[in-house]
């Protein structure tokens, strides 16, 4: 999943637009009940030899329902406010990307929530829009597997909290991530 900024150039460090990203997941309840919902605070970067670190704002999960919200970080969360990705990437295949251009390509990195480490892959989609920006999202969906990630427990919280037969226990992930750079190696 992290990845996603192969379009760096050698020398040059990309950080994320935090204004412009963000990660969203999906639930089923009740089998019948689908829900987006979204992290939108997410900040990273990918430095000049590939290292790519992104830094998931926990307390900015948005579920159009603040109780929820609450819950979320209270039970699933553990009042951990982040989480993070990490990467290593060959940018080789992006970085002859002209502007307008586009590239899908496989990424694997590693999820740490709650301490648990989880290995997450997924299938991007890479655009360089300008010179000194790139658009990554997701060519299709990443699954998580709750139980992988460790947060098990406090999704059977929440279906008791709601009175719920059931809540999705692999979730859909998606991420659209703006990378900027600056041209200085201050991004």
């Amino acid at each position: 999943m992290a990845c996603a900024a192969t379009a760096v150039v050698a020398g040059e460090k990309w950080t994320i637009d935090t204004s412009a990203s963000s990660i969203s997941f999906g639930s089923i309840k009740n089998d019948a009940v689908g829900e987006s919902l979204n992290f939108s605070g997410v900040s990273g970067s990918i430095d000049a030899d590939g290292a790519v670190a992104l830094e998931i704002d926990l307390t900015s999960v948005q579920t159009n329902v603040d109780i929820r919200n609450e819950r979320m970080q209270e039970f699933v969360f553990k009042i951990i406010p982040k989480a993070s990705i990490a990467a290593e990437v060959d940018m080789e295949e992006v970085n002859a990307l002209k502007v307008g251009e586009t590239a899908v390509t496989d990424a694997f990195g590693t999820l740490n929530l709650l301490g648990n480490e989880v290995d997450v892959d997924a299938s991007l989609f890479v655009m360089r829009l300008t010179e000194d920006k790139v658009l990554v999202t997701t060519d299709g969906m990443a699954m998580l597997n709750v139980s992988d990630a460790g947060i098990n427990a406090g999704i059977d919280k929440l279906q008791e909290l709601a009175g719920l037969d059931s809540i999705t226990r692999v979730s859909p992930v998606t991420m659209r991530l703006i990378f900027t750079n600056k041209g200085d190696g201050q991004s």
